[in-house]
Order: structure tokens, then sequence, then C-alpha cells
């Protein structure tokens, strides 16, 4: 058993595994030059011997005890027919939703658009025997968003924008739950052995509306992630004092917070549930002394609780590879 699944087991809690989300991306020079050569990102993420390969730099890199796979969270969109491209310094733009055309999308048609993703996934399965290897999806709230947004919602975005036409929302978040549930299944089928949900826009869904949006579709996800008996990581970015009822409701084997919750009150609310994450990835961007102080203050609250050392969001793109060395260092120097 692995230090991931000891963690999140509660069978071994003395040793703190360590990964990073984004740990293969844009703050890695092996990464760039990569991406410089393949300018369409969709495209990138369908080439499984690209995708082993963006995989496995942090890997080669790091003496780190989880791999996650490259992808994204919009293949599901993708899948379902609705075209996703990528603009520079803008991110995810999507067209138009075709909801009839979307509701046919068949599992055999949304598996075949997808099948270079699995195809990636066993191919770092061959490299990474006997650890970690985390496939991945987004919640069905955030998707639901990029889905009739067509873009990220960080600018005029308001819940109402897209949530006015009730039947069309439920048409659209079954449909998105049930192609979840399969391209969790081939994930797994593929190789990945730990599942995390993250749900990046949570914290734009409206309070008399939370339980609908994020805890009633997530416990779906959860509790089939539960059957195939795989572990599951939950990150509902952004949520705050409902992480508690997260927790309480949902039940994931692993909860990963945002660097604005006080670790000290998550372990007291988060039901005895593994925790992951916290710490703002700007940290890396500062000093080494200002950087080992963080890292500490996280090791020392988590102290004696199954802990999973991570950031509290992906790391920068300005983060120097060295940091996350230095990081990874303090660690094990301190256990």
């Amino acid at each position: 058993m692995n230090k991931l699944f000891k963690c999140i087991s509660k069978s071994e809690i003395d040793e703190i595994p360590i990964w990073f989300m984004r740990q293969a991306g844009r703050y890695l020079p092996e990464f760039r030059k990569i991406r410089q050569q393949n300018p369409d990102f969709i495209k990138l993420c369908l080439n499984p011997n690209l995708v082993k390969t963006i995989t496995l730099q942090p890997i080669k890199r790091f003496k780190l005890d989880a791999t996650i796979i490259f992808s994204d969270i919009l293949m599901i969109p993708y899948g379902l027919g609705q075209n996703v491209r990528f603009e520079k310094g803008i991110g995810p733009k999507l067209e138009k939703l075709n909801l009839e055309n979307t509701l046919k999308t068949s599992k055999e048609n949304f598996e075949k658009k997808l099948t270079p993703v699995y195809e990636g996934l066993k191919k770092v399965k061959e490299e990474t025997k006997g650890t970690s290897l985390i496939g991945f999806v987004g919640a069905p709230w955030t998707l639901l968003v990029y889905m009739l947004n067509e873009k990220s919602p960080k600018k005029d975005f308001t819940p109402d924008k897209i949530l006015s036409d009730e039947i069309k929302v439920k048409r659209l978040m079954d449909k998105i739950i049930d192609a979840t549930f399969i391209h969790i299944n081939k994930q797994v089928s593929a190789g990945a052995n730990v599942i995390q949900i993250f749900d990046s826009w949570a914290e734009l869904i409206p309070d008399n509306k939370f339980d609908k949006y994020c805890l009633e579709p997530t416990k779906k996800i959860v509790d089939y992630v539960k059957s195939l008996k795989v572990p599951v990581i939950c990150f509902p970015k952004g949520i705050g004092v409902n992480y508690e009822k997260f927790c309480l409701t949902i039940k994931p084997d692993c909860i990963s917070i945002d660097y604005n919750i006080d670790p000290n009150w998550i372990i007291k609310k988060s039901n005895g549930i593994a925790i992951q994450g916290g710490m703002d990835p700007k940290i890396l961007l500062e000093d080494n002394k200002k950087i080992e102080y963080a890292v500490k203050k996280y090791l020392k609250t988590f102290s004696g609780y199954p802990y999973i050392f991570n950031l509290g969001h992906g790391v920068l793109p300005a983060t120097k590879p060295e940091k996350i060395e230095f990081v990874i260092k303090t660690i094990r120097q301190d256990r």
C-alpha cells in the first residue's frame, strides 16, 4: 500500500504524501517546450504519447507520491459534442450549446471521442506501477457553468445567467452526471486508482441552491466512485463554511481545501476525513525562508492527522521548479 492510500485509509499518518495540483504544467520548461510545438490544447490532451510524457515530467524531476494524469475537466463537454478551444491569455471558449444534440450523444460516441485520454492513462500506468495514479473529473456544477456560460465565469457572471431555465438545466445536469460516470469508469479501467473531483466554481452557487447544485450531484458521483472500490478526493473550491456540511453529507475519502480555509477549523469540521492541501500557491513565489515557515506551519497543524501535502489550488506558472524541490525537501527532513 503506497503513502497516499495509507493516509486516506488512516492506516499510516506519520508519513505525509506529497503531490501538487498542476504539477505537470507551465512552470516546467520541458512542458513549455512541448506546448509551444502543440498550440491546440485539446489536441494535446488527445495525444496519448504526449500525455504520457507530460504526466511523467514532474515525476522524473521530483520525489512525488502521486501522479495525476495530464488532461482537462473540459474533456467531458468535448466528449458530449461541444467544441472547446483555449485562447492564449483568455482561457477556454466553448461553442454555443446545442442541448438536443448533446442529449443525443451516445455512450459509444462519447467513449470513442475520449479514447486517446484512456490510452494515455494506460501508457502512464505502465510507468507508475505501485504508486497512486490520479484520474479526475470536473464536478457537475462546474461543467454546467462552462457549458452554459461558454467560457470561464471569472468575469461578468451571475448564476441567474444560466439558471433561469430550470428544465434545461435539469436535463443538462443529468446528462453531465451520466457522462461523468462513463468517464470515471473508463479512467479506472485504464489504470487510475484514485479519482479527484474538481468543483472549481462551487463558490458561485447561491446559498439557497447549494444543496441542489453542489451536494446532490456531487454525492451521486462520489457514491459511484466508491462503488468501484476506488478512493475519491473532493475539491469544492471556495465554499467556505460549507466545507463542514460538505464533509458530513458527501463523505469523500479525502477533502481538499483551498487557501482561504483555516487548517485548525477544518480539522474540527471534517468529520475525521483525511485532508489535503491548503497552502496558498503564491507562497511558492516567495523566498525559501517564507516557504519553509509556511510549510512547517501546515505540518505542525496537521501533525497526528491524516494529511496529504498539496496546495490550495494549482501550481502557478511563475513558480520556479526549484521551489517545488525545496518544499519536498523541507517536508522530508521534518519527518
